[in-house]
């Protein structure tokens, strides 16, 4: 497949950095002035040397024909992927100004191309063929799954006696105990191998003293903690698709188990969130032929990117799985049978109203669901007071943008993009309002990150 038609956006590029630092780096490298030998080859390698602050120049290449999304190696000590030195040689070979001119690569770019995709492709010989681990032994893992479920057990009753603890005492207390009380109960969920609900009683910590009604957000969080914990005790009497999304929130481990599913994926945002132990990315694809909205989750330790990373608005051919759940919106991405390429595939759209609706759905297959994948068609970026919200442009109704929404600098790119015109804006809706992040201005523009 030929790759040189194939031409990102900036917006595209930069999506891909794995931190504000790499983004602005990589931009200062999008120009040909530290770039030589830079060139490109219509099997998708793109390579240069770029220089740097020592004598010799560090080499970079990468395979933007990777199924997967774009694969990178560069000479530099950097541990970020991609480094900055990836960044701007796709900067550049983006600005399409022949700065990466067709030819041949050379031996040392060539060589880690034919290598890694030779990998591959042993790899998924290797899947095709099936593992054998799954045949290890089958009565260990049940015994083993059946000494953490009662782990789980007494970790959820000792929180449930906790959570009446702190509503006899009052929820004044809370404020007093400091931050300690949390974390001190988080940790005993962690020994009782529920990470689940060990970040649910991390969180629970942040909400004392943190602005007016704090009393009434905590109750109601603590209201949702003890559904869980009610959940998991009573698993037994749920029908098995909640019992599925339980055993989720609980923090136990599960395979996607839904039918693959081809399809065009449309890369509708990608973004991430980070704690002091994990770098968390989201992605979500839109299935054109499937009409189904998918979301991948990928990992990264403390302070590194997670792998996977695929350019928003472009489009891939692969296969999709959903995991087990009510909501069965998370999905694990299989086979992919081509490299992203350029689309003019947009997702159908609903009003705000419908949107809540949406999400009001639901909430009866997952109660703990902090918001839905949702594409607004026709809404109008307002000020309202203090705040912003989404409105339609063609019926007397309203999305309040989330807090987060309004502190990221994507709110004032999706103004500039409306302009006080309608647009198309996919996004999350949830309890706290409507967090934008892709958008597509009225007629035929490219897709506008937000996040």
């Amino acid at each position: 497949m030929t790759q040189q038609g194939v031409r990102w956006t900036a917006d595209q590029v930069l999506a891909l950095a794995p931190d504000a630092a790499s983004r602005k780096a990589g931009s200062k490298l999008g120009a040909a002035g530290p770039w030589s030998e830079a060139g490109s080859s219509d099997e998708g390698t793109l390579w240069g040397l770029c220089k740097g602050s020592g004598s010799k120049p560090y080499q970079t290449v990468i395979d933007i024909a990777d199924a997967s999304g774009p694969a990178y190696k560069c000479s530099c000590p950097s541990r970020k992927f991609p480094c900055k030195h990836a960044l701007g040689l796709l900067l550049l070979w983006a600005g399409g100004d022949g700065a990466v001119p067709p030819g041949k690569a050379p031996d040392w770019a060539e060589q880690w191309t034919a290598g890694r995709r030779q990998r591959a492709a042993e790899k998924r010989a290797a899947g095709a063929g099936g593992s054998p681990s799954g045949s290890a032994d089958p009565e260990a893992a049940r015994r083993r799954a059946e000494r953490r479920a009662e782990r789980i057990t007494a970790g959820a009753t000792e929180l449930e006696q906790r959570l009446t603890d702190l509503l006899r005492g009052g929820l004044a207390a809370a404020e007093q105990a400091g931050y300690g009380l949390w974390e001190e109960t988080a940790a005993r969920m962690v020994d009782a191998q529920a990470p689940g609900l060990a970040g649910r009683v991390r969180e629970l910590g942040a909400i004392p003293a943190s602005g007016p009604g704090w009393p009434v957000r905590l109750l109601e969080e603590c209201a949702l903690l003890h559904l869980l914990d009610q959940g998991w005790l009573r698993r037994d009497g749920l029908p098995e698709g909640l019992a599925a999304t339980v055993r989720s929130r609980i923090g136990l481990p599960a395979s996607a188990d839904g039918p693959p599913v081809r399809d065009r994926w449309l890369v509708l945002a990608q973004y991430d969130r980070a704690d002091a132990r994990l770098t968390t990315r989201r992605i979500w694809l839109y299935g054109a032929e499937s009409d189904r909205t998918a979301l991948l989750l990928s990992y990264g330790a403390a302070g590194r990117a997670p792998e996977l990373a695929l350019p928003v608005g472009l489009t891939l051919e692969a296969e999709v799985s959903a995991y087990p759940g009510g909501s069965r919106q998370r999905a694990a991405l299989g086979e992919r049978f081509a490299a992203p390429t350029s689309t003019s595939i947009r997702p159908p759209g609903v009003t705000t109203t419908q949107a809540v609706v949406r999400y009001g759905d639901a909430l009866h297959a997952d109660p703990w669901l902090d918001s839905v994948p949702v594409t607004l068609d026709r809404v109008i970026p307002t000020p309202d007071g203090d705040s912003w919200q989404l409105a339609d442009a063609d019926e007397n109704a309203a999305l309040p943008l989330t807090p987060t929404a309004r502190s990221r600098s994507g709110l004032w790119r999706l103004v500039a993009l409306s302009g006080g015109a309608p647009v198309k804006v996919f996004g999350e809706c949830g309890h706290q309002g409507f967090t934008p992040l892709t958008a597509w201005p009225a007629g035929a523009g490219e897709a506008v990150q937000l996040c």
